[in-house]
C-alpha cells in the first residue's frame, strides 16, 4: 500500500505543485509586498532596547554595533579580545549608545556563553536582540588538512557558538518579544573550492535557524541574514589555516575572491539593521547576490562547473595559479572591487 501512495504522489506532486504555483504565488507575493510596505512604516525604534552582538570586535560586528548605538541601543559587545571591544565600546558611546558593556568570551565555550547572556541580563534587566555575528573561514581543499580536526574551529564558532547563545537567550527574548539576527552567508548555496567547512556550517546555521523559527512561532523573531563578500577580516585574508594556525594570506583572498566587488560594511550593517527592526524573515547583501540561488536551483552543473574551473588548480600547481587569481592580477579590478580598507 505504502508503494502504491508513493507511486501516486511521483506521478502527483509535480502537477499539484504547478497548479498551486499558479494558483496561489500571485496573491502571496502581492500579500508579501503589502506587508513590506508595512513593515518599512512601522519599524521598531530601538533606542533604549538591549541589543547583544558576538563576533563584536571587528568587521560586520563592529559596524553593527555602531549602527545600533546611532539609534540609541544599549549595547553589550562579545569576542575574545577585550582592547578591541574596548574600543568599539568608546565609539559606540560617542556615536549614541547609552550604556554599552564589554564581555570578553569565546562562543565555542558554552560557559561563556550562558555566562555573558546572564551578565547582559543581571546588567540591563532584559535583552531584546541577539546577534549571532562570531563566524571564522578556512581556505584549504578538504583533501590538504593532514589532521582533519584542524577544521573543527569553523564548525565550532560558526555554527555551536549560535547556538549556544540562542539557547540560553530564548527566555529573555521571549519575554520582551524579541529578535534573533543570525549572520550566515551565501556561501550555505554556493559550492565554492577551499570553503567547505566554512560553507558547512553557514548551511547548517541556515537550516537550524529555519526550524528554530517553526519551533518558536511569533513568540521571537528570527532575521537571517545572509551576505556575499562584505569588508570585513576574511576580505582582508584573515582564514584558519590547514594547520588550525590564524593567519593573514592577501594571495589566497584574491585567489577566492577575484574580481567579485567587496560590499562595504557600513552598508551592509545598516541593511541588516534596517531588515531586523523590520522584522525581515530573510536579508541578502548585496541583494544582487539573491540571483545565484536561481543559479543554485536550476543550473547546478553550470555553477559547480565554473567554481571549478576559476578557483580550483591541479594538485601539481600552488593556489595562486588559479584562473580567478590570474584574472584579478591581468585585470588591475582589485582597485575598483575591492573597499580601500581591504586592499
Amino acid at each position: 500500500m505504502n508503494e502504491f501512495v508513493n507511486q501516486i504522489l511521483n506521478i502527483g506532486t509535480s502537477a499539484i505543485a504547478f497548479t498551486t504555483l499558479i494558483c496561489f504565488l500571485p496573491p502571496i507575493l502581492c500579500l508579501r509586498f503589502c506587508l513590506s510596505c508595512l513593515k518599512s512604516i512601522f519599524t521598531e525604534n530601538v533606542s533604549g532596547k538591549v541589543v547583544l552582538i558576538t563576533g563584536a570586535s571587528s568587521g560586520i560586528g563592529e559596524h553593527l554595533a555602531y549602527e545600533y548605538a546611532r539609534r540609541g541601543a544599549n549595547l553589550a559587545l562579545i569576542a575574545r579580545r577585550r582592547q578591541h571591544l574596548e574600543n568599539v565600546a568608546e565609539t559606540s558611546r560617542y556615536l549614541g549608545a547609552p550604556h554599552v558593556l564589554v564581555i570578553p568570551a569565546d562562543v565555542c565555550k558554552v560557559e561563556d556563553s550562558k555566562r555573558f547572556i546572564n551578565e547582559t541580563v543581571n546588567h540591563f534587566g532584559r535583552l531584546d536582540h541577539l546577534v549571532n555575528n562570531a563566524g571564522i573561514a578556512t581556505m584549504s581543499m578538504f583533501e590538504e588538512f593532514t589532521h582533519i580536526t584542524n577544521a573543527a574551529p569553523v564548525m565550532e564558532t560558526n555554527f555551536w557558538g549560535s547556538i549556544y547563545s540562542t539557547h540560553f537567550a530564548i527566555p529573555h527574548l521571549r519575554k520582551s518579544r524579541g529578535k534573533i539576527i543570525v549572520t550566515a552567508s551565501s556561501g550555505a548555496w554556493l559550492p565554492a573550492p577551499r570553503m567547505t567547512f566554512y560553507t558547512a556550517s553557514k548551511a547548517a546555521q541556515v537550516i537550524f535557524f529555519e526550524t528554530l523559527r517553526v519551533e518558536l512561532g511569533g513568540d521571537i523573531g528570527i532575521t537571517i541574514v545572509t551576505p556575499g563578500l562584505i569588508e570585513s577580516e576574511l576580505t582582508k585574508g584573515k582564514f584558519l589555516s590547514k594547520e588550525g594556525n590564524m593567519v593573514f594570506d592577501k594571495e589566497m583572498r584574491d585567489v577566492q575572491v577575484s574580481a567579485v566587488p567587496v560590499e562595504s560594511v557600513d552598508r551592509c550593517a545598516k541593511a541588516i539593521v534596517d531588515s531586523a527592526c523590520r522584522g525581515d524573515r530573510y536579508l541578502t547583501v548585496p541583494s544582487w547576490m539573491k540571483v545565484t540561488i536561481l543559479w543554485k536551483i536550476f543550473l547546478p552543473e553550470i555553477l559547480e562547473w565554473c567554481n571549478r574551473m576559476s578557483l580550483a588548480t591541479g594538485p601539481e600547481k600552488p593556489p595562486t595559479e588559479a584562473p580567478s587569481k590570474k584574472i584579478l592580477n591581468f585585470t588591475g579590478l582589485q582597485r575598483i572591487m575591492y573597499p580601500p580598507s581591504i586592499q
